[in-house]
């Protein structure tokens, strides 16, 4: 694995039709350890640090099975509608204080228009004006002039979650497709915004999903990936499935760093199936990370979280 490390950190890249069965029967040790090299020559020591907020809770259309916010599930998730725009200043300026890099506006439904959307600009801009913070958005599928807006309000990225691969996408969701997801990922970055998407590991999904998913957000040229390990809630159809090893995890996370070696591979929910926050992840091909609370789950305290990055190496100065 050292030597395919040293290839692919030389420029060689790993294709949709290339063998790729090593990738499930190599020693988890050696993988994990090539791909730690890979990340170490290719993205440095930097590690990114983002924060969300959830905007607007519950009550969306859409049925995904993982979600607390479908209002298609019996859930006893808080709902509420947008929040002042003031009030997420003050939490991003909070945020921005504690030295996080990024800081999203995540709100719930399939898109977000009228004036919510108004609002939502409008905390935008109130932050690229009094922080000197990213600015990333998450807000469903959006027009290419709504795009245009959130660029001008400050926001660089925008997050858009593949969920899975093309194949199993049909057995997670069906209010909307996996090619309305790839339509909106391909309009944000011809709007001039970088794109933030991964998906969710532990849906019941088959290895070979994991790796497609891997390859498509390679094919699309997503940098920054997110990993999250579903936590089953109660009242969600995978209320009840049963949680994914460490071992699968870690195996997953090494994966994606092999098919996108000089992407931020960045962990989200799941980090708490670990003792210490998950730091044998960022030695197996992670470097970013949500931090602080989730949007329906707790996360990592960003302290913790600065402590442990620190003492693995790397550099969390912005």
């Amino acid at each position: 694995m050292e030597k395919l490390a040293k290839e692919i950190i030389t420029g060689k890249r790993l294709k949709r039709n290339d063998n790729l069965d090593f990738l499930l029967t190599t020693d988890l040790k050696e993988l994990c350890s090539g791909a730690n090299i890979i990340r170490e020559k290719l993205c440095g020591k930097k590690v990114d640090l983002c924060t969300i907020i959830n905007g607007r809770s519950g009550k969306c259309s859409e049925n995904c099975k993982f979600c607390a916010q479908s209002a298609h599930h019996n859930t006893d998730i808080k709902e509420y509608d947008f929040l002042n725009p003031d009030v997420i200043l003050k939490d991003c300026k909070k945020n921005e204080a504690n030295g996080v890099h990024r800081y999203s506006i995540v709100t719930a439904g399939r898109s977000l228009t009228g004036p919510d959307f108004d609002k939502a600009i409008e905390a935008y801009k109130k932050m690229h004006e009094e922080c000197k913070i990213n600015l990333c958005a998450s807000h469903g599928f959006l027009t290419g002039e709504e795009f245009a807006r959130l660029k001008e309000a400050g926001v660089t990225m925008y997050h858009e979650n593949i969920e899975t691969s093309k194949r199993n996408f049909h057995n997670i969701c069906t209010t909307h497709s996996y090619e309305d997801k790839i339509k909106e990922i391909k309009l944000a970055q011809k709007s001039g915004l970088k794109v933030c998407s991964g998906g969710i590991i532990g849906m019941g999904e088959t290895w070979e999903d994991r790796i497609d998913m891997a390859i498509s957000l390679s094919e699309l040229g997503i940098i920054s990936i997110p990993i999250n390990v579903l936590m089953p809630i109660k009242g969600t159809p995978f209320g009840n499935l049963e949680r994914i090893s460490e071992v699968d995890i870690l195996r997953t996370i090494a994966i994606f760093r092999y098919l996108n070696p000089s992407s931020y591979i960045r962990m989200a929910a799941g980090r708490t199936y670990f003792a210490d926050g998950g730091s044998k992840l960022f030695l197996s091909g992670a470097n970013a990370t949500l931090t602080g609370d989730m949007l329906t789950t707790v996360g990592n305290n960003t302290d913790q979280d600065k402590v442990m990055l620190t003492a693995l190496g790397f550099d969390i100065q912005k």
